[in-house]
């Protein structure tokens, strides 16, 4: 009976074909080695170690913090939206591979332990606090460049339950959490914050900001920061201001904006031309609610076609020249598509918790999720494959078949050469392995 059930299925339509069914050996995951791999040189298991607690005591201990910790991000990173796929993810060879020894030979999590760990040890509080300082010492090692840019924006999380906190918000026209990020212009998530779905969009603005700056300040780091009309406020712009920090915030139109630049505003006689006319003014502006008069740039805009012209203002502290100030704040809208890669790829917005620090923390799994892949992809991805989206990268890399062969003393992972070549597999460990990290 035992060799009838483990024969190979022949199938009458191809007779040379033979199905066996393997799963403990084949796996789909195979690419998720190259973050495993970057993870074990930014020296994740010691930061989890370092700002996590475990609760239990004893020899209640099957599966270590730091096995569930991997394993609730890099299901994340290849693209499981939640707990529910660790059923079939424990006898996963990729996931037991990626685990501490005691692991490889057996599984990981089943669902209910993930649930556990992600919904009840990571939402005490100090664990909560240690998820966000270990994303930022997982971004901090390598040395940044003298100049950061950082650019603050929010975001819909939309939910379809009852899940506390969340709300109807008019902008968005859903039910959802209204979260908080900041990126540098490397694309990290430097912080990251959940908000309840009907607050402002700059609600929070200095709990989530300001220890970023203060933290590249103490590095000595000169700060440069952009956002849009939703942080256009006198105290975002004194904040800074007193702290040495340059900015260029989108400003919302208003008259005396626009009597500022009426003569921009008709388009010039003649025959209009198929390319924009785009002309710019610099002056001092001084609303009610300021407390000095602060430099404005408007850019207007004449499109062919367009009865009324498309017209803007930014607020800036920046010196350059007008054309050089919107042109570095419209780089701005990169942090808009890093939003969105982060919502497709490790799905950061999948916030089905009914409690609302649950949700918080599965918010920062997404994040870090995030920033392990941007990390893969900015400093050990070979050039040509760089701007590769993460969605790329979980269909093109992480998701690579592979299949898992048992010897005496060692693993054997075989993987499928498709785009997740022996050569650019052996140019991304190398890469890694030159990296000079600096953890702190």
């Amino acid at each position: 009976m035992g060799d009838a059930t483990s024969d190979p299925i022949q199938l009458s339509f191809n007779s040379q074909l033979r199905v066996e069914f393997r799963g403990a050996t084949v796996t789909s995951d195979a690419g998720l080695l190259l973050p495993r791999e970057l993870d074990e040189h930014l020296g994740l298991g010691a930061l989890i170690e370092r700002h996590l607690t475990d609760p239990r005591c004893g020899r209640n201990r099957q599966f270590p913090l730091v096995d569930l910790f991997r394993q609730s991000i890099y299901s994340r990173l290849a693209g499981y939206e939640d707990t529910n796929d660790a059923e079939r993810l424990a006898v996963d060879p990729t996931f037991r591979m990626l685990a501490s020894r005691e692991r490889r030979e057996t599984s990981v999590a089943l669902t209910s332990t993930l649930h556990w760990f992600e919904t009840e040890v990571l939402t005490e509080e100090d664990n909560y606090q240690g998820l966000a300082r270990l994303n930022t010492d997982v971004v901090r090692g390598e040395a940044m460049p003298r100049r950061v840019i950082l650019d603050i924006d929010s975001s819909e999380s939309p939910v379809h339950g009852a899940q506390e906190q969340s709300a109807y918000n008019g902008h968005f026209e859903s039910v959802c959490y209204h979260p908080l990020f900041v990126f540098n212009q490397e694309g990290d998530c430097l912080a990251a914050k959940l908000r309840p779905g009907n607050v402002p969009s700059a609600r929070g603005w200095e709990e989530v900001l300001l220890p970023v700056i203060d933290r590249h300040q103490d590095r000595d780091q000169t700060v440069v920061v952009r956002a849009d009309a939703a942080f256009a406020l006198p105290a975002i712009y004194e904040a800074l201001e007193l702290r040495g920090v340059a900015y260029a915030i989108r400003l919302p139109a208003n008259q005396v904006l626009e009597r500022a630049i009426e003569d921009l505003l008709t388009r010039p006689r003649g025959r209009p031309s198929h390319a924009p006319l785009v002309r710019y003014r610099s002056f001092h502006y001084q609303a009610a609610s300021w407390d000095r008069p602060r430099r404005v740039i408007a850019k207007v805009e004449h499109h062919l076609g367009e009865l009324f012209p498309r017209v803007g203002f930014i607020v800036t502290t920046l010196t350059g020249t007008k054309r050089a100030v919107v042109r570095f704040y419209n780089g701005r809208g990169t942090a808009e598509q890093w939003i969105k890669e982060g919502k497709a790829a490790t799905h950061w917005t999948r916030l089905s918790y009914h409690r609302f620090r649950a949700n918080e923390v599965r918010l920062l799994l997404g994040v870090i999720a995030y920033n392990l892949g941007n990390l893969l992809r900015r400093l050990a991805l070979p050039v040509a494959i760089q701007n590769w989206s993460l969605t790329s990268l979980q269909q093109r890399l992480f998701k690579t078949g592979g299949r898992l062969i048992r010897h005496a003393r060692y693993f054997t992972l075989q993987l499928a050469e498709s785009y997740l070549t022996r050569p650019l597999f052996r140019q991304i460990v190398a890469r890694i392995k030159r990296l000079a990290w600096h953890p702190t």
